[in-house]
């Protein structure tokens, strides 16, 4: 079956191919063996194998590395994967490399032409559009749902006290979920009660769809994807996606919002833009809030869960978070926090930063060529496929002395000399639209989880078993002990 299937494949994408004859110049980038017939999709067998085989490729063969899908005289595709500290800054810093690669397109179907994939004259305008919605002023009314949904998320934890060990990632991603929700639609979701699970579950189901695609002959190419069992899945799940949030818009669109003096969600500041401005319609409101979903919810959890992972590990930097928010709010478990508050947390800022360069939420990101570029004496040729691999770099010892141990102090006279050796949230003009929202949204969370409990590692102690879904996550959980703090 799967001899067939490659055969299939191979087919398909003989037309393409013969237009992308000049893929032969990728050969000046080293190649590491692979399966004569399926590349290197053969070793790379699973989410969990990603990262383990890409770090060998660049630690034997160097920085950028060819690899490939199919046989070796005739490939489905040619990818770059690289951790050059040059290429990062040549593409994501400047404008010649600002396709997303081949990959974004699997989410299509359920993003459409948001911001993450759209590129051109289309993406500048959404992207100065959207601009508006992650402004100071609109940040510091969201504090209010950080907050609120945060507290619900302790009461959940509260059962968990002094329990051997509790795995925090199906909370703390029904605590995002649920404060992406309210924040970008300004509808309760209500998933930590319970409610809404079969949105959940989509969600969930498209993340795992998304990657495994990357990975397999027959789910790779739309023209045989129906093949699989998966395309079935991702319909039901799109149906129940699309469904909610264009009953939700359905339910606002109608709304004004001209003078409200109450805090506005995501999809109230795109309704009043595409009332005011006529410049949104609908379908594109809709791919827009789509989008913010899938980004803001399970990127920001899988910071927060790798972060208590860290604070758990290393109880001397968990203290030292401790007694800031001391500093801020004395003995006060459950404060008032303002956005000003979550400002001045500097230290628990710098052990979010070095939690995100020891685990990127999103360990890899991509971009194609949509013209022939040249780079460090070497002509990349058009429909190159590049893969930035952020984990790698953010273990560099060349940029990070000791990268593998736990060192927040660094990020306090962090050297700006090397800007595209730290990018959680990608660099340049394609750089996430909503970190500084993720940065407020997990310092609320995490303070409010100190504050409150002293996170302590399992025993034994858990070890991490990291897999590049849509995400960075742990495919054992990510396990901690919690006790209330008296």
């Amino acid at each position: 079956m799967l001899l067939y299937a490659s055969l299939v494949v191979l087919f398909c994408v003989y037309f393409y191919l013969k237009k992308s004859h000049n893929q032969i110049n990728l050969r000046k980038f080293p190649e590491p063996p692979g399966n004569p017939l399926l590349g290197h999709v053969s070793t790379i067998t699973s989410t969990t194998r990603i990262i383990n085989n890409v770090s060998q490729y660049i630690e034997n063969y160097g920085k950028t590395v060819t690899l490939r899908i199919g046989p070796t005289f005739f490939p489905v595709l040619r990818t770059l994967v690289t951790t050059d500290y040059k290429f990062f800054e040549f593409a994501l810093g400047g404008n010649k490399v600002l396709t997303k690669s081949i990959n974004y397109q699997f989410l299509r179907d359920w993003l459409g032409n948001g911001l993450l994939i759209s590129d051109g004259d289309y993406w500048k305008r959404h992207r100065k559009i959207l601009t508006r919605a992650f402004h100071t002023e609109v940040l510091k009314d969201f504090v209010s749902v950080f907050e609120s949904v945060g507290d619900v998320l302790i009461k959940k934890l509260e059962k968990y006290d002094g329990k051997p060990s509790v795995d925090v990632h199906r909370l703390i991603t029904l605590c995002t979920l649920d404060i992406i929700c309210e924040t970008a639609m300004g509808t309760k979701l209500n998933v930590q009660s319970g409610e809404n699970s079969r949105y959940v579950q989509s969600v969930q189901q498209m993340c795992r769809i998304v990657i495994e695609r990357a990975l397999s002959s027959i789910k790779f190419l739309n023209c045989t994807f129906w093949l699989s069992n998966d395309y079935y899945i991702q319909k039901s799940a799109l149906k129940i996606l699309h469904g909610f949030t264009l009953s939700v818009i359905n339910s606002k669109r109608n709304k004004t919002v001209h003078g409200e003096t109450k805090r506005m969600a995501f999809l109230d500041l795109l309704l009043k833009v595409s009332n005011d401005e006529n410049v949104l319609k609908i379908d594109e409101i809709q791919e827009e809030v789509d989008t913010f979903m899938f980004e803001g919810h399970d990127t920001t959890a899988s910071g927060i869960c790798f972060i208590l992972h860290c604070l758990a590990n290393h109880p001397e930097e968990q203290e030292k978070v401790l007694q800031e928010q001391k500093k801020l709010f004395g003995i006060d478990k459950n404060p008032i926090v303002t956005c000003s508050d979550l400002q001045d947390m500097k230290y628990l800022e710098c052990v979010i930063k070095e939690t995100l360069r020891l685990y990127p939420p999103v360990p890899v990101i991509g971009r194609l060529t949509t013209a022939d570029v040249k780079f460090d004496d070497c002509l990349i040729p058009k429909n190159t496929n590049i893969v930035f691999f952020i984990y790698g770099l953010h273990r560099s010892a060349e940029f990070f002395p000791e990268p593998e141990k736990f060192k927040p102090e660094r990020f306090q006279n962090f050297d700006s000399a090397f800007p595209y050796a730290y990018v959680p949230f990608s660099a340049g003009s394609r750089n996430c639209i909503g970190q500084r929202f993720a940065m407020l949204e997990m310092k609320s969370v995490i303070s409010k989880i100190v504050r409150n409990f002293e996170i302590k590692p399992t025993l034994p102690r858990h070890e991490l078993q990291l897999s590049v879904e849509a995400v960075l996550k742990s495919v054992n959980g990510i396990k901690v002990t919690l006790k209330r703090r008296n």
